[in-house]
């Protein structure tokens, strides 16, 4: 049985006309009367009864209406879908992401995208670096969007930069070096650090490491902690200072104070990371398209 079978008898059971049927159709009336017998001797079940004055359908016949109707629905329902998904308008989008980076453009990205395609369920994972690169490699994120300090470390995804940022210190009201404007790297140096946890953002103790290299030095890394919220309580009760996303002020409020650091020449770039061989659909393509426009809008530090 093929779907024209159930196109065909929808069209006869509707008409209760094989001539007006095959008007319908545009096709010859001897060709559906074939077409419904065929159908008939298939499922082994009469539905239709012919008579001179037309067509009636049996109580077989008015069942099986209900459910070819049903069938043509669903079958016309999954080629839009389809189509749709082809075009980047329906479906789901994995997207793996770190909330302190991505606080100014995620958002407005996520509102623009949903109002172009209100039919895609964009689908965000506030996850680990580590875990943003299984998830890219397994396929379950299509793309995410994060800091990336040393993309170079992993050949097989690829970063695309969308805004950089200079690194500041964070500090607790009360620190000696508060009183500073800036905070030169020197001084950094002799201080307790708070870190993020080494084993889940790696890639955060690859750049620490560099910034320190220029003056012949180890961060003296006093606590790693497993979140943002962890690391800003820790600033807060004297733990140590921590060299920090500048957006980190936007989630401590006035917590703690933020402070440009001298010596720095490195930034934290803010993008889009894919799997270098990954399959990004086509409305991937498009959320990726408008992070790009929210970012070149925004404009770079």
């Amino acid at each position: 049985m093929e779907l024209r079978h159930l196109r065909y008898f929808l069209a006869v059971a509707e008409a209760l006309n094989f001539t007006r049927a095959a008007k319908e159709l545009r096709i010859a009336q001897p060709a559906i009367g074939r077409q419904m017998q065929d159908l008939e001797d298939e499922i082994g079940v009469v539905l239709l009864k012919r008579s001179p004055r037309g067509v009636a359908l049996t109580a077989e016949g008015k069942l099986f209406l209900e459910e070819a109707r049903d069938v043509l629905r669903r079958a016309d329902e999954s080629v839009k879908k389809v189509r749709a998904l082809a075009r980047g308008e329906y479906g789901e989008l994995h997207v793996g992401y770190a909330p302190t980076p991505t606080v100014e453009i995620l958002p407005g990205a996520l509102a623009a995208f949903q109002k172009v395609v209100p039919e895609v369920k964009v689908l965000l994972h506030d996850i680990s670096s580590d875990e943003i690169l299984d998830g890219l490699h397994n396929g379950e994120l299509q793309l995410a969007v994060t800091a990336w300090p040393s993309a170079e470390n992993h050949p097989d995804v690829e970063f695309e930069s969308l805004k950089t940022y200079p690194v500041c210190a964070a500090l607790s009201a009360s620190h000696p070096l508060a009183r500073l404007k800036t905070v030169p790297l020197e001084k950094i140096a002799v201080e307790p650090l708070i870190t993020p946890n080494r084993k889940n953002y790696p890639d955060a103790h690859s750049l620490l490491e560099k910034l320190f290299q220029s003056l012949g030095l180890k961060p003296r890394i006093a606590l790693e902690c497993d979140s943002g919220s962890s690391v800003i309580t820790a600033i807060e009760a004297g733990r140590g200072i921590a060299l920090v996303h500048p957006l980190l002020k936007l989630f401590a409020g006035n917590r703690l104070c933020f402070r440009p650091v001298t010596g720095i020449g490195e930034v934290v770039p803010v993008g889009i990371v894919r799997a270098r061989n990954g399959d990004v659909t086509p409305a991937g393509e498009k959320f990726c398209a408008i992070l790009r426009k929210i970012a070149k809008g925004m404009g770079h530090h």
